[in-house]
């Protein structure tokens, strides 16, 4: 992998990567220090058998959820007892969507992994308790933002605080930074400030 986007090579040699052949990425594996970072799903129509197969022989630490919606989460517990890694998700969500999980993730939290730290951005709008997670010029996104739009609205979908998150949280990452949606694909901050309409009329960047 190379190019501006390209994620880091871990010490030992190991590409960061997403996952390949999986439509979303929710839910990822942030694996052992010298190993990588895998994009993964837990979603009813992804079997978490198919999640457990790509992550064959990779020590899974963390699965850690952007939102709780159901297709989202849905095959978290059975990747967890296949591969013993631990889950994570925002309190708020924890509390909006009743789910259990092994740690309760916040604003400000990081993750250390190598010479890497996951840190977790809470952008509250499209749940309550929706987060991306920033790993050096990358970022996991869930449905906070996707490439062309936004995630889909739900009852409990706030869509002014939506837009405020990814005007002061996102926004504040450098340009260049790759984002992975939940939905869809890979696009690049700045793409989507030059392409996505929700941007229509900003102008700069904040």
């Amino acid at each position: 992998m190379s190019g501006k986007n390209a994620l880091p090579i871990h010490p030992a040699g190991h590409a960061f990567t997403p996952t390949s052949g999986l439509d979303r990425r929710e839910l990822f594996g942030f694996l052992g220090a010298s190993l990588a970072l895998a994009g993964a799903t837990a979603c009813t129509r992804q079997p978490a058998e198919k999640i457990v197969e790509q992550s064959a022989g990779l020590t899974i630490k963390h699965i850690l959820a952007t939102h709780g919606h159901p297709g989202h989460v849905g095959g978290k517990d059975d990747v967890k007892e296949a591969t013993g890694g631990l889950t994570g998700i925002h309190s708020a969500d924890a509390k909006q969507f009743l789910r259990s999980a092994d740690r309760y993730l916040l604003d400000g939290d990081e993750l250390d992994f190598g010479e890497f730290k996951v840190t977790v951005l809470h952008t509250p709008g499209h749940t309550p308790g929706s987060v991306c997670f920033v790993v050096a010029n990358h970022a996991f996104v869930g449905d906070t933002i996707l490439a062309g739009g936004i995630g889909r609205q739900t009852p409990e979908t706030d869509l002014r605080r939506q837009m405020m998150s990814i005007g002061t949280r996102l926004l504040r990452l450098p340009p260049a930074t790759a984002l992975y949606p939940g939905h869809g694909p890979a696009t690049s901050l700045e793409r989507e400030l030059a392409q996505n309409p929700i941007f229509r009329g900003a102008g700069a960047r904040a």
